[in-house]
C-alpha cells in the first residue's frame, strides 16, 4: 500500500447529465476515489467493483501497492460511530474498471480527472514560486543581518569566528530543512512544550553568573541590577496562551524569543546581551536541549556571535531573527 492517507484537495465531479456527484481528493499528483465512490461513478453495485478490481491486480496490469492507500474515517453504523480504514484507488485503477464497466463515463470522468489535475499543478507550481520568492527575501534579510554584524568596527577576532559558525550552522540547518513542498525560513515544528525558570531561580541565577564576572573583573556593579519587574514580566509573556493554545508552545519558540527579549527590550541596567546568552543556555539546558551526542549545539563563540546579530537587529526584523535561531535549534536536533 502507499503509505500514508489520500488528503489534499477535495473537488467535486458531475458528470454532464447532473445524475452523479462525487467528492474527488486530489493529491500526489492524481485522483482518489473508494469502492463505494466507484460505484456510485459507474452506476453498478460495490461487488461487481470490487471483482474487476481483484482481477486488474491479479492479471498483473496494475500493482495493488501503488495505486491503492488507506485513510482512517468514522462512520455512522446503527447509531454508533465507528472508526474504519477506507481503501482509496488512484486514477490508473479507477479508469482500468471504469473500461471495463462503463467505458462512457470511464471516458468523461478521465477528460475531466485531466484537465482537473493540469489545473491543480499550475496552482500549486504558481503558489511554489510565489512562497518561494517571498520566503528568498526573508534569507536575504538573515543575511543581511550578518553582513551589518560583520561590517560593525567593535566585531573582534572570535566575533567574526562566531559569526562564521553561525553561517555554517545555519546554512547546514536551512539545506536541511529546504524540502520543495516546505517554506525556507518556516517556523520549525520543534520539540512541544519547554519549561521556564520561576523568576527566583532566574533571578538568583544571574546573581550567581554577576558574582562570578566581578571576581574576574568582567562586570561592574550595574550588571545585571533589574529595571523593576522587568524579568518577571519578561517571563511570564513567555507562559502567556493565546486562544488556549500556549503563544510560545515549542522549546525552540521559547529559546529564541527569550534570547531575543532579554537582549532586545534591556530588563537589566548592564549586561542584557551576556545575561540573554546565560537564560537561553540555561533554559536549553533545563530542558535536556543544550547537548546532542555529547556536543554542545553551540559554542560560546558562536553565541556571542548569535546576541551580537539580535542586539544589531531593526525591530521590523524581529520574526526573520525569531525564525533564525529557532531553525538552528531544530536543525541541531534532527
Amino acid at each position: 500500500m502507499i503509505s500514508g492517507s489520500p488528503g489534499g484537495e477535495v473537488v467535486v465531479y458531475e458528470t454532464p447529465d447532473g445524475e452523479i456527484r462525487v467528492e474527488v481528493r486530489l493529491d500526489r499528483e492524481t485522483v482518489w476515489l473508494s469502492l463505494n465512490q466507484m460505484a456510485e461513478l459507474f452506476g453498478r453495485d460495490k461487488s461487481v467493483i470490487s471483482r474487476h478490481l481483484r482481477n486488474v491486480f491479479r492479471s498483473g496490469e496494475l500493482e495493488r501497492e501503488a495505486t491503492v492507500a488507506k485513510n482512517a474515517t468514522v462512520q455512522k453504523e446503527g447509531g454508533r460511530k465507528i472508526a474504519r480504514e477506507i481503501e482509496y484507488f488512484n486514477l490508473d485503477a479507477i479508469l482500468s474498471v471504469g473500461y471495463r464497466v462503463n467505458s462512457k463515463r470511464g471516458t468523461l470522468f478521465r477528460i475531466w480527472a485531466t484537465r482537473t489535475l493540469s489545473e491543480h499543478l499550475v496552482r500549486g507550481y504558481t503558489f511554489e514560486r510565489q512562497r518561494f520568492a517571498r520566503n528568498a527575501a526573508e534569507l536575504e534579510a538573515a543575511l543581511s543581518l550578518i553582513r551589518k554584524a560583520a561590517a560593525g568596527e567593535a566585531l573582534s577576532t572570535d566575533q567574526g569566528r562566531g559569526l562564521v559558525d553561525v553561517i555554517a550552522r545555519y546554512t547546514r540547518t536551512f539545506l536541511l530543512l529546504q524540502r520543495y513542498d516546505e517554506g525556507l525560513l518556516t517556523e520549525p515544528k520543534g520539540n512541544a512544550g519547554g519549561t521556564l525558570p520561576v523568576v527566583e531561580e532566574a533571578r538568583a541565577a544571574v546573581a550567581r553568573l554577576k558574582a562570578d564576572l566581578l571576581a574576574r573583573g568582567d562586570a561592574s556593579d550595574l550588571f545585571g541590577r533589574e529595571r523593576e519587574d522587568g524579568l518577571a514580566a519578561l517571563l511570564g509573556n513567555l507562559e502567556q496562551s493565546a486562544f488556549g493554545e500556549p503563544a510560545y508552545p515549542t522549546v525552540e519558540s521559547k529559546a529564541a524569543h527569550l534570547l531575543y527579549f532579554v537582549i532586545k527590550n534591556h530588563p537589566f541596567s548592564d549586561g542584557n546581551k551576556r545575561i540573554g546568552s546565560f537564560l537561553f543556555v540555561d533554559f536549553l539546558n533545563r530542558n535536556d536541549r543544550l547537548f546532542r551526542y555529547g556536543e554542545a549545539v553551540i559554542n560560546d563563540v558562536g553565541l556571542a556571535a548569535l546576541a551580537l546579530l539580535v542586539a544589531e537587529s531593526e525591530p521590523k526584523e524581529k520574526d526573520v531573527m525569531i525564525r533564525l535561531v529557532m531553525n538552528m535549534l531544530a536543525g541541531a536536533q534532527s
